[in-house]
């Protein structure tokens, strides 16, 4: 009477490593431009080129150096319109990029369209930039993204041939025989 009844334990789907790495990536991107949706938000109603250039005093940067007086001759550009649309875009970018990386996470179909759109989408603009000035970072960004593409490209199309061939083998059954 005290047989041991047959413990069905649900199996563990073991995740995609690879999908996870570009959810984690994608993740960490939106957490940087919810940051710089933050930041562009507090500068409302403040002097961003004041602001700075305490910021290049209190780090004891050369008051002279040229990249120190190109950020605060650009930061006299802000305004409060141009900061609002900085941050809603930063927002914005920042609530794709988490979808982006939810849906990878859960190995979603949609998930991994939608990654495949956007980095389609944005990888004529990397090329652009890196064409006019060769960085390691922009060369490192446009391989990271090509790479990101391409593997997405490669599981959609997997997908795809694995949908179809199941198709033709169910309307291969469900055909009567002559």
């Amino acid at each position: 009477m005290n047989e041991a009844l047959p413990q069905f334990a649900p199996r563990r789907h073991a995740h995609n490593r690879w999908l996870l790495l570009i959810a984690a990536y994608k993740l960490i991107q939106s957490l940087l431009f919810a940051a710089i949706g933050v930041g562009a938000l507090r500068l409302l109603h403040q002097d961003a080129g004041d602001l700075l250039a305490q910021l290049a005093d209190h780090l004891r940067f050369n008051p002279e150096s040229r990249f120190v007086n190109f950020i605060l001759d650009e930061a006299s550009l802000l305004n409060d319109p141009l900061l609002m649309r900085i941050g809603a875009a930063a927002f914005c970018y920042a609530g794709v990029g988490i979808l982006e990386g939810i849906g990878l996470y859960l190995e979603k179909a949609w998930g991994e369209y939608l990654t495949l759109v956007i980095t389609a989408s944005f990888l004529p603009w990397e090329v652009i930039k890196v064409v006019h000035r060769v960085t390691w970072i922009r060369s490192g960004l446009l391989v990271a993204n090509v790479l990101v593409f391409l593997y997405l490209l490669k599981l959609v199309v997997e997908r795809g041939r694995r949908i179809s061939l199941h198709d033709g083998i169910q309307q291969d059954s469900s055909q009567p025989e002559a």
